[in-house]
Formats: structure tokens, C-alpha cells, sequence
């Protein structure tokens, strides 16, 4: 597994998903418990918060789809937010993982180690033997 540097950046953008959880933080319905920080190779950064319900749909899939919505296709990094967890990142779910793998398989993730410190790799990392959508005469 390769690790990026942590940068000036992602801590910013760790700071920009716990502040727009925290306009929207609704406990003990947990419709909005978690944020995401999405940056996108041209700078900009789009953030979102989960939408739980029956067919609910987490943070990270809130971002990019703010950001594709808004003309994007080019993504850097993510990272999802709780503000009681650990450096209050979050992982991305296996839902989240397969979604930013066909999305943007060059994106990389932010979380923690097992030694509760922050690093970022690559969302490939995160999944491997990733299902691929099959491509007629590929």
C-alpha cells in the first residue's frame, strides 16, 4: 500500500467537512452524522453530509455528486467526517469504496491507521480485486 503526505490542503478539507457536518448534525435521527470533503484536481472543493433513510446515501456519494452535477470529472482527494471519531475522519464504507473506484480510480482517500494517525492513499488500496464494469469488445 502506497501513503501520500498529509498536506496543508487535506486538513483543510478535513476542517471543511467537519464544518458543514456541523450546520447540519442531526443526532439521533442520523440523517446527517457524517460530512465529506471532496477536492477536485482543479481546486475546487465540494462538501456534503450523509442522507440516511431507507435507500440513504452516504456523504462521500453527496459530494461527488454535487461535484458532477457542477461540471466535474477530475477528483483528488476525499475524506469523510464524524467529529467523535479518531482525527474525526471516518472510512469510507464498501459501498462508498466500489462508488469512488469507478468514479474516480485515481482518488485518493484520507483516513486513519491502525495507529489512529492520518494518512491517505489511494481508493485502489482500499479495494482490491474491485468489481469492473465489463466493456463489450474490450
Amino acid at each position: 500500500m502506497t501513503f501520500y503526505e498529509i498536506t496543508n490542503e487535506d486538513r483543510e478539507l478535513v476542517l471543511l467537512a467537519l464544518d458543514k457536518l456541523s450546520l447540519t448534525f442531526d443526532d439521533g435521527v442520523y440523517r446527517h452524522t457524517v460530512g465529506a470533503g471532496l477536492r477536485c484536481k482543479n481546486g475546487r472543493v465540494y462538501t456534503g453530509v450523509n442522507c440516511d433513510g431507507i435507500h440513504g446515501s452516504c456523504a462521500e456519494y453527496i459530494a461527488i455528486g454535487l461535484a458532477v452535477s457542477s461540471g466535474e470529472r477530475e477528483f483528488e482527494t476525499i475524506v469523510a467526517v464524524h467529529e467523535l471519531a479518531v482525527n474525526s475522519v471516518v472510512p469510507p464504507c464498501g459501498n462508498c469504496r466500489q462508488m469512488l473506484f469507478e468514479y474516480a480510480p485515481e482518488i485518493k482517500v484520507i483516513l486513519n491507521d491502525d495507529q489512529g494517525r492520518l494518512v491517505k492513499v489511494g481508493v485502489k488500496d482500499l479495494l482490491p480485486f474491485a468489481w469492473r464494469p465489463v466493456i463489450v469488445g474490450q
